[in-house]
């Protein structure tokens, strides 16, 4: 693939790329992919926007998608201003140092403690969005609301705009770790979209947000929020996303609220 990418008549002239299955990625990582665009820096010297393992189910649950080390990547790839990963088996981002990049998104069934560890200790003096896919303890997530309570309140992040904490089962517990994050005045964008926020979390943001005017854009989209809630967040004088209501499932007379990515 790495040939592929090279030989293209068209690559000279790219700004992105967007790598999807590398073959059968829930058996093989993306190792070679990560090493060769490291060797071949100088090639790769004009790519700003670089997104490994854009998939879907049909080809590889995001659970299942194995990736590699990025420790070699930050400093191979200077230039680079978007960091796009899906997958968060065997997920390495090493020491992360990087002057110029501005968005880091992992997309995942469930990030490990490990991961967020580094991303705590990121110096990323420009970043301006960070968008983490919490998932779920079944596929990946090994920590709780302390965990990213402590990844935030440990990490700096100087330019951030958007803070986007999604896609938890326990959404409740991560709005209240966000309004009281030491961001949270300063970015334009709060994210808490993709989990099982209910009205407990929703009652939160109903009390907070107004009295935070830095807040441009409230996203919570696929959610759990009951019509009460969701009109009262949309009356809040900001854009306000809260499309994708769900409703718990009822088995044996308990409810049961799923996020929206997980396996």
């Amino acid at each position: 693939m790495l040939e592929e990418i090279l030989e293209d008549p068209d690559f000279p002239g790219l700004e992105e790329v967007i790598i999807g299955s590398w073959g059968d990625p829930a058996q093989e990582d993306c190792q070679a992919l990560l090493d060769g665009i490291v060797e071949h820096a100088d090639r790769f010297a004009h790519i700003t926007s670089l997104f490994v393992g854009d998939m879907d189910f049909e080809e590889c649950e995001v659970s299942w998608i194995i990736q590699g080390n990025y420790s070699r990547l930050w400093q191979a790839m200077p230039q680079l201003k978007s960091l796009t990963i899906k997958g968060s088996t065997d997920l390495d981002l090493g020491e992360i140092a990087h002057e110029n990049l501005e968005n880091l998104t992992i997309i995942c069934g469930g990030l490990g403690s490990d991961v967020m560890a580094q991303i705590k200790e990121a110096k990323l003096p420009r970043l301006k969005k960070l968008l983490l896919y919490i998932g779920v303890d079944n596929y990946g997530f090994d920590g709780n609301a302390d965990t990213i309570r402590e990844m935030l309140e440990g990490s700096d992040f100087p330019n951030l705009t958007y803070l986007g904490i999604v896609d938890s089962e326990i959404q409740d517990e991560l709005t209240e770790v966000a309004l009281q994050s030491k961001y949270i005045r300063q970015i334009t964008t709060l994210d808490l979209s993709c989990g099982t926020l209910t009205d407990k979390g929703g009652q939160l943001l109903l009390e907070q947000v107004p009295g935070l005017p830095n807040l441009e854009k409230l996203d919570v989209h696929y959610h759990y929020l009951s019509d009460e809630l969701m009109g009262k967040l949309e009356q809040l004088s900001l854009e306000v996303d809260v499309s994708e209501q769900e409703e718990a499932d009822d088995w044996n007379g308990k409810l049961w609220y799923n996020a929206m990515l997980t396996e």
